[in-house]
C-alpha cells in the first residue's frame, strides 16, 4: 500500500515475512507479525506502527507499544471494501490521501470491469483453496480470499463460515472441487502438485487438470495486488471470457496505425 502512495520511503523496519516491495530488503527485521519484538520497534523511534488485526496474539504488543507512547493504527481488511477503507486510512495517516483515493478508484473500476466480465459466465465452478498442506488447511467463507473467489466467477466448495477450514483428505473428496488453488509462499512453502497426492487423484479438478500454484502474497495479503489476484484467477476459472476492448472514439488515432 504505502509503494503504491509513494510513502515507501517512510518504513523503516519490516517482519521477518516481508519482502515487497524489494527496497524494504535490507531494513531491520522487527520479529514476526503475531509476534513483533517490542524493543525492537521502539529502537526505530517510529512516528507510526500499522498493524493488521489478528489473533489475540497480535494484539499484545500492540497495547504495549501503546502503553509506551507510540501511536499504532490496528487494520482489518477481509474484504474489498475493508481494503478500501484501510487504504484510505492509510492515505490519511500518511499524508497520502489525494493518492489513496486515486488508488481505490482504480481499483474499484477494475472489480467492476471484472464483475461485467464474469456475468457472462455460463457456470461458476466449485473451487479449492489450499492455505497449507499437508496439515490440510483451507479458505472458508469469511476473509477477502473468499471474495476474490467470487469475484473471479467461482463457488467457494468450502462451507465453513470462519476464514480458514481444517479439513481431511476424504472432506476434499466429499467436496468435488472442479478447480484447485494451491498457494505457495511462507504459510505454505513446499506443497505437493495434486499429481503427488494419491488420494486427490480422484477429484474433478485432478482429473481435469484444473489446479494451479498462485503466490501467496498476491492472494492472501490485502493490498493493492489483490485485484490483480481476482483479475489471474478469473483467467484461470474462465478463460473463455476474454476482457471486452473499449472501441476508440470516432477520429480517436489508434497507437498501432501507421
Amino acid at each position: 500500500m504505502l509503494e503504491g502512495l509513494g510513502r515507501a520511503d517512510a518504513i523503516v523496519a519490516r517482519t521477518d515475512a516481508d519482502r515487497l516491495p524489494a527496497r524494504i530488503a535490507k531494513l531491520p527485521v522487527i520479529g514476526t507479525h503475531m509476534r513483533p519484538n517490542e524493543e525492537a520497534v521502539l529502537a526505530q523511534r517510529p512516528d507510526l506502527v500499522l498493524q493488521m488485526a489478528g489473533r489475540k496474539e497480535a494484539s499484545l504488543p500492540v497495547e504495549a507499544l501503546r502503553k509506551r507512547g507510540v501511536r499504532v493504527a490496528v487494520f482489518r481488511a477481509e474484504s474489498f471494501a475493508e481494503l478500501f477503507s484501510v487504504i484510505r486510512r492509510v492515505g490519511t495517516l500518511t499524508g497520502s490521501a489525494p493518492q489513496a483515493e486515486d488508488m481505490v478508484r482504480g481499483m474499484e473500476a477494475r472489480l467492476a470491469a471484472l464483475d461485467a466480465r464474469m456475468a457472462r459466465a455460463k457456470a461458476r465452478p466449485r473451487v479449492f483453496y489450499e492455505v497449507r498442506s499437508p496439515n490440510l488447511l483451507a479458505a472458508g467463507q469469511a476473509g477477502l480470499v473468499a471474495e476474490i473467489i467470487r469475484r473471479a466467477g467461482g463457488v467457494n466448495c468450502v462451507e465453513d463460515a470462519a476464514k480458514f477450514a481444517h479439513l481431511s483428505e476424504e472432506e476434499v473428496i466429499r467436496l468435488e472441487p472442479e478447480a484447485y488453488i494451491i498457494q505457495r509462499g511462507p504459510m505454505n512453502p513446499a506443497p505437493l502438485p495434486l499429481g503427488k497426492r494419491p488420494r486427490l487423484r480422484t477429484i474433478p479438478a485432478a482429473a481435469s487438470g484444473r489446479a494451479w500454484f498462485v503466490d501467496e502474497q498476491k492472494y492472501a495479503r490485502p493490498g493493492p495486488q489483490s485485484v490483480d489476484a481476482a483479475e489471474e484467477l478469473a483467467g484461470l476459472l474462465h478463460p473463455e471470457l476474454k476482457p471486452q476492448e473499449i472501441t476508440p472514439a470516432k477520429g480517436a488515432k489508434h497507437k498501432d496505425r501507421k
